[in-house]
């Protein structure tokens, strides 16, 4: 009797704070984390001469990576799906209302909306994915939230920057990255 009550004991101790740890991690960011890390000084202050085309912004990991951030791991996709279900819309609304002060504050802010994938399947039908996970994010910002199109960009990188290096399913490798961009283009 004691052996057992023992190992229900342990075996609650291990699981339920791996679970917890999962469920925290899953959680969307507030509305205001988001609007404080979008807000955020970039790491890296651009002279105008030095200031680069959109294009060239999504090829250049220096630049991406000085710009203010924050990963969006929470948004769940059906697999091998780009759609977001409505059963998500409420955290895509959490984004859409940091991304809506943030732009009354900057009227001309730009964000890049990152799609990124784990490494399961193909380079080539993870990078498709990522580009429509990220063109769909767009969609619903701009259509059911009313966010203006001109100040969204999309990209797709596939497995190509993995948080968690594994070639196995791994949750946080599928996110949606936000950055702002329009200290570097012009």
């Amino acid at each position: 009797m004691q052996r057992r009550a023992f190992l229900t004991a342990l075996a609650t101790a291990i699981a339920v704070p791996t679970f917890s740890r999962l469920a925290v991690a899953q959680e969307t960011p507030s509305e205001e984390m988001i609007l404080r890390r979008l807000d955020a000084a970039p790491a890296r202050r651009m002279r105008d001469e030095e200031r680069v085309t959109v294009r060239e912004f999504k090829r250049r990991p220096d630049l991406r990576g000085a710009a203010p951030s924050i990963n969006i791991q929470s948004i769940n996709f059906a697999f091998a799906s780009a759609e977001i279900p409505r059963s998500e819309f409420r955290k895509v609304r959490q984004i859409a209302r940091a991304m809506e002060k943030l732009l009354r504050r900057r009227r001309r802010a730009v964000f890049l909306i990152e799609g990124h994938t784990d490494a399961v399947g193909s380079a080539s039908s993870n990078q498709i994915l990522s580009e429509r996970r990220a063109e769909s994010l767009k969609r619903l910002l701009v259509q059911e939230f009313g966010l203006p199109s001109r100040a969204l960009e999309t990209v797709g990188y596939g497995e190509e920057y993995l948080l968690i290096p594994t070639r196995n399913e791994e949750w946080r490798n599928r996110r949606v990255t936000l950055r702002r961009i329009d200290e570097f283009v012009r």
